[in-house]
């Protein structure tokens, strides 16, 4: 840690190699600079979404600061670049301090005190209306849940392109690159390569953990919509990510703070009053819950052999990369699991190359997901009750009742049977807490 304050320091765009440049460093102490590559060719663009276009390009360069600051977490937050507003700084304060809640909690630091933006009397920039065409952006991530948004989507006959972004536009991994291959749709390929300096410093041992990814990514993808011509950007975000993993005394930590309806209610209301009100935000699965986007998810098996959520897939070191589930971590555990009540046990189990729930090994990480143990894994997982119910359907299930996690976990999780299927039953409603527009909330109907 350092007392020297964190400088957000430049940002430049070099529209003919559609690179934008951001500058940061520590006073006194280690600069950075990342780069966001954009696909060519770079359009040429009207007055007004260039001007959209800059204060798009501002909150990417405000976000993509928190990669760098987690690594000294100083007090003092300076913006050298532009003016910085008092509600703008309480926005990007809100993401640090929520997105690196994970964080603060693995390496002991209380950020109640940390992460305070010098803020200018300047006035905000205002918004700027934009005449964009009714076209969807949807952020990729290669697991079920994008496939079941963007689905939904092209079938309702929508414009649609997808988006992704890898440490270069052309090694993006491989479930991404192998979904988008296989959906036929349009797609956007961004870059986002980090400064070797923070690489360097992580392996130094400075401080290193989870940080708001999916806000960053957001971010971009706003500045992608203004510049290639989308006016909605549809993300895929269930209802279970904005539970917390672990609360102590008041505080809540979510691991997927940045895909919660908290983050996406403040995101989309920034972009609207900071940016521009015709870029909208939304999450078309927030309705749902994970077993329900699971059991749509099963329908569509041209996707099953190249979906991918175990994070092993998506490292920043290419050649450390895992080329198949590593079925030994919560994010391959819950996958199982939300699957196997909605596809054939054969199937299940081709796709990941052996059964999780006959391995006694893997029972305390099941359990952890069923609340029998500790907290729940801070991972993009579902929702402890509901891990648990789909568990118990599986005790019911004479496929699955006899294998070794099922028949244990099962046994201890038994609910009453008529409390049971009508808890398990809610499961697959529709939740009233979301911001998707009317247009979009008759698809999750049909």
């Amino acid at each position: 840690m350092t007392d020297q304050p964190f400088i957000f320091e430049r940002y430049d765009f070099d529209a003919k190699k559609g690179i934008l440049a951001l500058h940061y460093r520590f006073k006194g102490g280690e600069s950075f600079e990342e780069q966001i590559v954009f696909p060519q060719p770079i359009p040429s663009l009207p007055e007004d979404r260039l001007a959209a276009l800059d204060r798009a390009f501002r909150l990417v360069f405000l976000l993509a600061g928190v990669s760098y600051y987690k690594a000294r977490v100083p007090k003092d937050l300076i913006c050298e670049a532009f003016p910085l507003d008092k509600k703008t700084a309480d926005f990007v304060a809100c993401v640090y301090r929520e997105g690196l809640g994970e964080f603060s909690y693995r390496n002991e630091i209380d950020l109640s005190e940390k992460i305070q933006f010098k803020i200018s009397e300047a006035q905000a920039l205002a918004s700027v209306p934009l005449s964009l065409p009714h076209r969807l952006l949807v952020p990729l991530g290669g697991g079920k849940d994008s496939i079941v948004g963007f689905e939904m989507l092209k079938q309702a006959g929508y414009s649609v392109a997808l988006i992704a972004a890898g440490k270069s536009a052309e090694a993006l991994p491989s479930p991404i690159q192998a979904t988008m291959d296989v959906s036929g749709l349009p797609s956007l390929r961004i870059g986002r390569v980090l400064s070797k300096n923070i690489l360097e410093l992580n392996k130094a041992g400075v401080l290193n953990g989870h940080v708001p990814i999916t806000a960053i990514l957001s971010s971009i993808v706003v500045a992608c919509a203004i510049l290639y011509g989308y006016d909605a950007i549809v993300m895929s975000n269930e209802h279970s990510a904005s539970a917390p993993n672990l609360k102590i005394g008041k505080t809540e930590i979510n691991h997927q703070y940045s895909k919660s309806l908290a983050f996406e209610a403040d995101f989309s209301d920034f972009v609207a009053k900071r940016i521009s009100p015709d870029v909208k935000y939304f999450s078309i699965l927030r309705p749902l819950t994970e077993a329900a986007i699971a059991s749509r998810f099963a329908k569509l098996d041209k996707y099953h052999a190249v979906f991918r959520s175990c994070n092993t897939a998506f490292r920043q070191d290419e050649k450390a990369r895992g080329k198949n589930w590593c079925c030994d971590c919560p994010k391959c555990r819950f996958v199982f699991l939300a699957l196997a009540p909605f596809l054939d046990k054969p199937c299940l189990i081709k796709i990941f190359g052996k059964n999780l729930l006959d391995d006694k090994a893997q029972e305390q990480g099941f359990a952890e997901l069923c609340g029998l143990a500790s907290h729940k894994p801070f991972e993009c997982v579902g929702e402890i009750e509901e891990s648990a119910l789909l568990m118990e359907k599986l005790y019911q299930n004479e496929a699955w009742k006899d294998d070794a996690v099922v028949k244990e976990l099962g046994r201890r999780l038994t609910f009453a049977e008529k409390d049971f299927e009508k808890r398990y039953n809610a499961l697959f409603a529709l939740h009233s807490d979301h911001k998707v527009p009317e247009e979009f909330l008759r698809l999750l109907h049909a």
